[in-house]
C-alpha cells in the first residue's frame, strides 16, 4: 500500500474516532440539559458531576454492588408527596464496569442505567418485586421458590421475596397486583428504610424519569391504609 494511501487511511480512521467522541459528548450535554431541566420542574436539585460513595450510601441495592469504577452522575435530590407525607428522592444515572479475561485478551464492558429512590417515613421489612425471568423459573423447579400470590398470572410474571410474607401478602393485594400487572415496572427492592425503582440495565429519558415517578406515587397510594397505620404506630 502506497504511503500516502495508508496515511489518508489513518487521518480518516482518528477523524472517524474524533467526529463520534463528539456526537456522544454533544448527546450528554443534551441529556444533561434536559435532566436540569426536569430536575427544576419537580423542585429538585440537580448535580451533573461523579459521584464515587454513591455505592457506599446505597449498599443494600445490589444493582449499585455490581463491577468496579462504580459511579453516579446526573444526580437529582428533593422531596416528594408519598403516605400523606413529604418523603425524600435521590434519582439519576449510575454507572459501572466489569472485567473479563479469558487469559489471553481482557475485554471491559461499561454498563450505564437509571434509579429512582425514595425513604419511606418508617422501616419495613425487605421486601423485593422484580419481572419473573428464566433462572426463577429454573430455581422453581428445584424447589427454591419465591412467594406465590392467588393471581396465577401474577406469580408467573414477578419473582417476590420477603422474609416477612405477611408483609408481603398486606403490600400486594389483589388491587396492587393488578396495578403492577398494568404497569410492568422494572425492580423494586425495599430494604433498610429506602425504596429502590430501577432493573439496572438501561438510561431512562426525561419523561421516563417523570413516568417512574408517577408509578412510586401510584404504587405508595396502593398500599393499604390499615398497615400504613401499622407502621405510624411501630
Amino acid at each position: 500500500m502506497e504511503p500516502a494511501v495508508l496515511i489518508l487511511i489513518v487521518v480518516g480512521f482518528v477523524a472517524l474516532i474524533g467526529t463520534i467522541a463528539y456526537l456522544q459528548w454533544q448527546a450528554e450535554k443534551k441529556r444533561q440539559s434536559e435532566l436540569a431541566a426536569f430536575a427544576a420542574a419537580n423542585g429538585f436539585a440537580f448535580d451533573p458531576g461523579h459521584d464515587s460513595s454513591h455505592d457506599d450510601r446505597f449498599a443494600q441495592f445490589e444493582i449499585f454492588r455490581r463491577g468496579h469504577s462504580r459511579i453516579a452522575r446526573n444526580t437529582m435530590t428533593g422531596r416528594t408527596r408519598l403516605f400523606d407525607r413529604d418523603c425524600r428522592i435521590v434519582c439519576g444515572d449510575f454507572r459501572y464496569k466489569v472485567t473479563s479475561s479469558n487469559g489471553k485478551t481482557t475485554q471491559t464492558t461499561t454498563y450505564n442505567f437509571s434509579y429512582l429512590i425514595v425513604h419511606p417515613p418508617w422501616d419495613t421489612p425487605p421486601l423485593l418485586i422484580r419481572p419473573e425471568g428464566f433462572f426463577d423459573k429454573v430455581a422453581g423447579a428445584f424447589g427454591f421458590d419465591d412467594i406465590d400470590f392467588e393471581s396465577d398470572e401474577f406469580s408467573r410474571k414477578f419473582y417476590v421475596k420477603s422474609p416477612d410474607k405477611r408483609f408481603a401478602y398486606d403490600v400486594l393485594h389483589p388491587r396492587m397486583m393488578e396495578f403492577l400487572l398494568g404497569e410492568q415496572p422494572p425492580m423494586i427492592d425495599i430494604e433498610d428504610r429506602a425504596l429502590c425503582l430501577g432493573g439496572g440495565k438501561k438510561r431512562w429519558s426525561p419523561a421516563e424519569f417523570d413516568r417512574k415517578l408517577e408509578f412510586v406515587r401510584g404504587f405508595c397510594e396502593l398500599w393499604p391504609r390499615h398497615l400504613v397505620r401499622d407502621l405510624d404506630h411501630h
